[in-house]
């Protein structure tokens, strides 16, 4: 499955903590965005991740996307979309 994390969080190291677990299941292609090309299960083993760092004022947002929607990403001026897991630690 394809999925896009957003996430919004005010404190730098917990920011941090988050963009280092999000880089271990997929790409960064924004500050605060992440496309991800995940399993099911790894998808439970990131969320589970991100639970335990995230406070009550961070945001946290998952964009499933169909195959066929992920066709139709439009990019102007960043990496292309990329349809295999780059990197995963569990």
């Amino acid at each position: 499955m394809f999925i896009v994390v957003c996430y919004d969080i005010p404190d730098d190291k917990r920011r941090n903590r988050i963009s280092d677990i999000l880089e271990g299941f997929g790409e960064r292609v924004q500050r605060s965005v992440f496309e991800c090309d995940i399993k099911p299960e790894h998808l439970k083993k990131m969320k589970e991740k991100l639970v335990k760092v995230l406070k009550d004022d961070d945001s946290v947002r998952y964009y499933y996307l169909c195959g066929e929607c992920v066709t139709k990403v439009e990019v102007v001026n960043g990496p292309p979309v990329t349809k295999t897991p780059p990197y995963f630690t569990v």
